[in-house]
């Protein structure tokens, strides 16, 4: 896993009346601070990738649908340079994913339909000045192919 990074998976609690399941709270030992709540969808197939944070901690679930979440370390120094992690989750598979600050990341959609993942970043998003640092999904610069691969 790469150095920072928290995989938590999420409980579902149903009953007969529907389900109830809470992602993130101000007591879990993985949260720091809030700066807003957002969501963003995609449509099957799409990915967004890749960016970056300088201060900003993301804190993302995926809530329908399913995605592939992939982190590329490029900090430098760090113990985990260069390494790569997937991540798929969504309604099949819930989890929380705590991604520190200048991890690139970005999602797939790979189920059939739109996806819903909402974000709960450590900071609020500055329009004037973003903490956000982008490159191209199929860049060179990090080692990944969104593809499928079949095993």
């Amino acid at each position: 896993m790469i150095e920072g990074v928290i995989l938590r998976k999420l409980r579902v609690i149903p009953d007969e009346r529907g389900r109830l399941m809470e992602i993130f709270r101000c007591d879990d030992p993985e949260f720091r601070k809030f700066g807003q709540v957002y969501i963003t969808t995609n449509y099957p197939g799409v990915v967004k990738a890749w960016h970056y944070h300088e201060l900003q901690r993301d804190n993302v679930a995926c809530l329908k649908g399913m995605i592939k979440l992939v982190l590329y370390d490029g900090r430098s120094g760090s113990a985990t340079q260069g390494e790569v992690n997937e991540f798929f989750i969504g309604e099949h598979n819930p989890a929380l994913i705590v991604i520190p600050p200048n991890v690139f990341h970005g999602w797939k959609c790979v189920s059939e339909s739109e996806s819903i993942v909402v974000n709960i970043p450590s900071e609020k998003y500055d329009y004037h000045n973003p903490d956000e640092h982008r490159l191209p999904f199929d860049t060179d610069e990090i080692p990944y192919n969104w593809d499928i691969v079949m095993k």
